[in-house]
């Protein structure tokens, strides 16, 4: 993985979606094969070499279960099923299984940067393990059945997570998001379908899983994250060589409002953060990428909310979020 692939993709994420063979879909509706789930799970995964912590959604207060969506590990729609959705969420953070969501099994693995095939390693390795407890519902012709139609094959999403401020502010998106859709894959926004692309954040995946292998819908994917960053990286070069000043002016005017505002939006926040990035990832700010990613996560709504309870009982979140930026930009300059 190159430095500057990393300093465009934030994240890889290969998701498996399951079923067991013995169970009817929409588990949800069923209590008693809900559960029956989360039993199989449990004892596949917990109890090994690598540790995993259990979380049902109908035992987390809200703010909770948001911190969990934030943080990438579980989906809004397993929030929505709280009444029988879980998670096994591996210690490192960088394996989840969602149980009862739309399908029996969402298996997760994240890596950092451009990374597919080590994401889809991990992701495989889980499988096999909650396999060996129970078989899943598998067709010789179509594959693997799901709940949903477009799942049905590999089951397989291979997506990431790229920062691309440039493609943007040219607006070349929209012929970027033509071009991926005729090779079968799909843009959204930060946390997937229907969700908006803030801090210029866009997730590249997979559409089809039906007659495609998984070799070739992490190579496919993986190309274009390729083509994606050498445009990036070419109109960053681009606007540095024509329009220094005004760069580097938008980046100081973010970075200065993080450092010192004392209450700020979600959207706002996201806006200076794509700044941010950008800055810390061509040299022209004083910050580490680590610590801007970190950032991602830890200045969301329910992070700023929990971080309130918790410092100052009854402060904001929009002011919560400042206190939070301010010491993590003081301690990385």
């Amino acid at each position: 993985m190159s430095d500057t692939a990393v300093n465009v993709v934030v994240s890889s994420r290969v998701r498996l979606a399951r079923n067991y063979f013995d169970l009817p879909f929409l588990n949800w509706e069923r209590p008693e094969n809900a559960r029956l789930c989360v039993e199989r799970a449990q004892a596949a995964l917990c109890g090994g070499d690598e540790s995993y912590d259990l979380y049902l959604m109908r035992d987390l207060p809200d703010v909770e279960r948001l911190k969990l969506v934030e943080k990438h590990l579980i989906s809004r729609d397993l929030v929505e099923r709280a009444d029988t959705g879980a998670a096994l969420i591996r210690h490192d953070r960088r394996v989840s299984v969602m149980i009862n969501e739309e399908d029996h099994l969402r298996i997760q693995a994240i890596g950092s940067g451009l990374d597919l095939e080590a994401a889809a390693n991990v992701a495989f390795g889980v499988e096999g393990r909650l396999e060996a407890v129970c078989t899943f519902s598998f067709d010789p012709q179509l594959g693997y059945l799901t709940s949903c139609p477009t799942n049905t094959g590999t089951g397989m999403r291979a997506s990431l997570m790229l920062h691309l401020p440039m493609l943007t502010r040219y607006k070349q998106m929209g012929n970027v998001n033509q071009s991926v859709a005729k090779l079968g894959l799909t843009t959204r926004g930060i946390y997937g379908e229907g969700s908006e692309a803030l801090g210029d954040l866009y997730q590249v995946s997979n559409q089809v899983t039906l007659g495609r292998t998984e070799e070739e819908i992490i190579e496919a994917v993986t190309a274009v994250g390729r083509q994606l960053i050498d445009m990036e990286l070419s109109l960053r070069a681009r606007c540095l060589k024509e329009q220094p000043l005004d760069l580097r002016d938008a980046l100081m005017r973010s970075y200065g409002l993080l450092r010192y505002a004392l209450q700020m939006d979600e959207k706002e926040f996201m806006l200076h953060w794509s700044h941010l990035r950008l800055g810390a990832a061509m040299g022209l700010l004083p910050v580490s990428l680590n610590a801007v990613d970190d950032l991602l996560t830890v200045a969301q709504d329910a992070h700023a909310r929990r971080y309130a309870q918790e410092t100052s009982p009854g402060e904001e979140a929009d002011a919560a979020r400042c206190d939070i930026i301010r010491k993590t930009l003081e301690t990385n300059v």
